[in-house]
């Protein structure tokens, strides 16, 4: 009678890791752990995601278990954050045990300061994607570390971090030249010479958040069009008080590859430079959110709607001076408009007639929001017998007080 053969006396560890690279669920590769512990031990050394909520001592033994991982997301909710949350002595530890990390997620934790973000920027070399949203307390000197030792950088999220300055926009210019997204809404100390400097040595930005940020004026806009024309894809400038036409024309000389661009706020634009941007930008934007653009009319809208073939999400809220007259031009549009979104929330002119002039030529629309228009009601639409799309959700009353996005699900 033949001896029985153990199959991990045959099999190389490299073996067995592609016999595990071959299982493509995630509850094959639980049930390849429930083996033998060998085969744990190899499970775990090839996990390459993270999700926890960890004190010290746990994250020793995950870092001991699931050495290889590249995704680590420590984030919290902003409505259910703990305490003490994650600390300096966490970030540490993360620096030291967690060498291939290429994503860090770290949002709202807001214990961490500039003392952990050193040593991140000293251990992470390889880190790519780091996330420090409304982590208050850290300014330039944690982040310009890691600016200095995380030099394959490419995705930065600082949304709330209101201590940054230009100064660690020069040290990302400095040492991060393949940095694709970065998040600065909030970032109220970033000003137009801050973001002259960023593109000097970041010419392959595709995403930029600068909203609120209110020292940018168009200087600031102007350079990151022309550093960043060929890969710019969304700008947002929401609340930029700053920002006025000139912005509008060089994002029209430079980036014709533009797809979302947020201007809420920016009271200074008129119709002249977003007739120019429709015209340049008619098949790249997708997204445009312009509410509260008081000199904002009908010649402009009219543009938008019948030149941005690929136009998925608009907002004109608040844009008193729009009217139905914006929207006759759908009539004899001969291709169908791909809008998913349209919000017109108090726009007094706007009436029934417009709304069916859209539905005529949309049928892919699937949120529409006409809040505190008094000529658009239900009844109105009753009378009307219209007939919305099949998807489509209509608000017709609630608060204005919304979080800063286009749409219910997120286009943008």
């Amino acid at each position: 009678m033949a001896s029985s053969v153990c199959i991990n006396e045959i099999l190389t560890d490299d073996e067995i890791r592609l016999i595990l690279a071959k299982l493509g669920s995630d509850k094959d590769k639980e049930a390849f752990g429930l083996v033998c512990k060998k085969w744990l031990y190899l499970q775990s050394t090839e996990r390459k995601r993270l999700a926890a909520r960890a004190g010290i001592h746990m994250l020793r033994k995950m870092a001991a278990r699931f050495s290889r991982v590249v995704e680590l997301d420590l984030s919290q909710s902003a409505s259910r954050s703990f305490f003490p949350g994650v600390t300096d002595s966490d970030l540490i530890l993360i620096a030291d045990g967690f060498r291939c990390l290429r994503v860090l997620n770290l949002q709202n934790c807001k214990g961490i300061t500039d003392f952990g973000m050193v040593k991140i920027g000293h251990g992470l070399s390889s880190l790519q994607c780091l996330d420090v949203s409304y982590c208050r307390k850290l300014t330039d000197k944690g982040l310009s570390a890691v600016a200095e030792g995380c030099c394959e950088l490419k995705s930065l999220h600082l949304t709330g971090c209101r201590l940054v300055t230009d100064k660690l926009l020069h040290a990302l210019s400095k040492n991060c030249h393949n940095l694709e997204e970065l998040g600065l809404q909030g970032c109220t100390n970033i000003s137009d010479s801050g973001l002259t400097n960023l593109v000097n040595g970041c010419q392959r930005i595709k995403f930029l958040d600068i909203n609120k940020c209110r020292n940018v004026g168009d200087g600031g806009v102007l350079s990151v069009s022309e550093a960043c024309a060929s890969s710019l894809r969304t700008l947002k400038l929401l609340d930029c008080y700053k920002i006025g036409d000139a912005s509008i024309f060089s994002l029209v000389r430079f980036c014709k590859n533009l797809e979302t661009l947020i201007v809420g706020g920016c009271r200074d634009i008129s119709d002249e430079s977003l007739k120019s941007l429709a015209a340049s930008c008619k098949n790249s934007l997708k997204n445009l959110r312009m509410d509260w653009c008081s000199n904002i009319s009908d010649s402009a809208l009219s543009c938008i709607l019948n030149q941005c073939v690929n136009l998925e999400a608009l907002d004109i809220g608040c844009c008193e001076e729009v009217t139905d007259a914006a929207f006759q031009g759908l009539g004899t549009r001969e291709i169908e408009l791909s809008l998913k979104v349209l919000k017109v929330s108090n726009c007094p002119k706007i009436t029934i007639a417009a709304i069916g002039l859209l539905f005529d030529k949309c049928n892919s629309l699937e949120y529409l929001d006409v809040r505190s228009c008094p000529l658009i009601t239900k009844a109105g639409f009753d009378e009307a017998g219209l007939q919305f799309p099949t998807r489509c959700m209509v608000n017709f009353a609630g608060s204005l007080s919304e979080s800063d996005v286009l749409c219910l699900k997120p286009l943008i």
